[in-house]
């Protein structure tokens, strides 16, 4: 078997996790590839095949990406374009995609809500304040700024913790 074959077939392994983006695709086989001789070609024809057969296209990942991280795994949208950008989709395809009618997606408020009204219950036994830091916590390490968690916050927690903020 020759390494285009051989290449492929890991690429083809490599896809079957998960879609990819043209980027990680490419760094994976430049991983693969340190020995061979002929790196860039290889790798540039393999990233045409896949992407004739349909296996790679930016746009729909971007846009699996966007779904994953709005009803899944829920996320504030600058950490979701954060990692596209980190996985190498061009900023103008981002905001293409996002812009596009196809895409549902919810906003950061609502994405917030939902996450903090099932997380609420592992913080019943704690005391307001505790309570108070420890969801803002948890929201901010999903990307949601202080303005979002503080409204979240407000509406699902007990009114008559406000008053004991200290």
């Amino acid at each position: 078997m020759d390494n285009f074959t051989k290449l492929l077939n890991k690429s083809f392994r490599f896809l079957s996790y998960r879609p990819r983006s043209e980027k990680e695709v490419r760094d994976y086989l430049k991983k693969k590839i340190s020995n061979f001789k002929t790196g860039e070609e290889l790798i540039d024809s393999i990233i045409e095949k896949l992407k004739k057969q349909r296996f790679l296209d930016d746009r729909e990942f971007a846009k699996w990406w966007i779904e994953q991280r709005s009803k899944i795994k829920p996320k504030a949208i600058k950490f979701i374009i954060f990692e596209l950008k980190q996985k190498g989709i061009d900023k103008d395809l981002i905001e293409e995609v996002l812009e596009s009618k196809d895409l549902e997606i919810a906003s950061d408020f609502d994405k917030a809500l939902n996450l903090a009204q099932k997380r609420i219950g592992r913080y019943k036994n704690e005391e307001s304040k505790k309570r108070y830091e420890k969801m803002a916590r948890f929201l901010a390490s999903k990307g949601f700024d202080y303005n979002i968690i503080k409204k979240v916050i407000d509406q699902i927690l007990p009114k008559g913790y406000n008053s004991n903020r200290q």
